[in-house]
């Protein structure tokens, strides 16, 4: 306060004498101005501090709240080689990806489709915060504002109404079919035929079972571990579950492709 004071009453004189100079005609004066602007010097130097660390604080807090899952660091560059061979970069498209995560998905996708607009979505409030950090870092303009989606909830009332009938051009999911009940598979596989254009492509990624069977070994274990969390969670097998689904939804099965870690990606079809 005081060297506020003082650099105010510093200015009033100069002003009153027509200018700095003849002010500091005093010697005493000039040695008191001088002092105040030591002062005042330290103040704005402590503030600078001050706000420096405002901004590390930040900063941290922002990296604290930024998810990073080593998995979708793995998985995310033999998803986009898949992901290469179906959408289409040379006309404008739109991309809804469900369960979008912590967002390292979308942020590394979206460079690779300029003329694609990606939007994401997610359940967990947490992992919204982090799309949120990670769309703005990358300052990416083809991807939207992250929304909470519960895909158990009716298609229609998706992103708050605004997904019209036979609009997107691609769905995508990353591991979320083997980790919720089936109601949410279901609300997606739905959610797909109605959302999609013909000939759309709804994405699915993740390990599955296969006409009863899972393998290796540790996907067996890893079933089983998610079974004994949520008897509602597991692996879904491809032929016995999802198919009867995707038929039942005007969908089908174009194509799947074997990833590393014993996962696939599956590309379903809108008729």
């Amino acid at each position: 306060m005081l060297s506020s004071i003082a650099l105010r009453g510093y200015w009033s004189d100069c002003r009153i004498n027509s200018g700095c100079p003849d002010v500091l005609e005093s010697p005493q004066r000039q040695t008191l101005l001088f002092k105040d602007k030591f002062i005042w010097e330290k103040a704005i130097k402590r503030l600078i501090v001050r706000m420096s660390s405002h901004e590390s604080y930040l900063n941290l807090k922002e990296q604290m709240v930024k998810h990073k899952h080593p998995a979708a660091d793995r998985n995310k560059e033999p998803i986009l080689d898949a992901l290469k061979q179906y959408i289409d970069t040379s006309k404008e498209g739109s991309l809804l990806e469900v369960s979008s995560g912590s967002g390292q998905h979308a942020v590394h996708f979206a460079p690779h489709f300029p003329k694609i607009v990606f939007q994401p979505t997610e359940f967990e409030s947490s992992s919204l915060n982090s799309i949120k950090v990670y769309r703005k870092d990358s300052s990416l303009k083809n991807i939207k504002e992250p929304h909470f989606l519960d895909v158990r909830t009716p298609v229609d009332t998706w992103i708050n109404g605004t997904l019209k009938p036979n609009s997107l051009d691609y769905i995508l999911n990353i591991n979320l079919i083997h980790i919720s009940e089936w109601a949410c598979t279901e609300g997606l596989f739905k959610g797909s035929s109605y959302l999609l254009k013909p000939g759309g492509y709804l994405f699915t990624y993740g390990p599955y079972a296969v006409n009863g069977q899972i393998t290796p070994e540790s996907n067996v274990n890893f079933d089983k571990m998610l079974r004994e969390r949520d008897p509602s969670w597991g692996l879904r097998d491809i032929e016995k579950e999802l198919k009867p689904l995707a038929i039942t939804n005007g969908l089908h099965l174009k194509n799947q492709h074997d990833l590393p870690a014993n996962n696939k990606f599956l590309v379903w079809e809108k008729k």
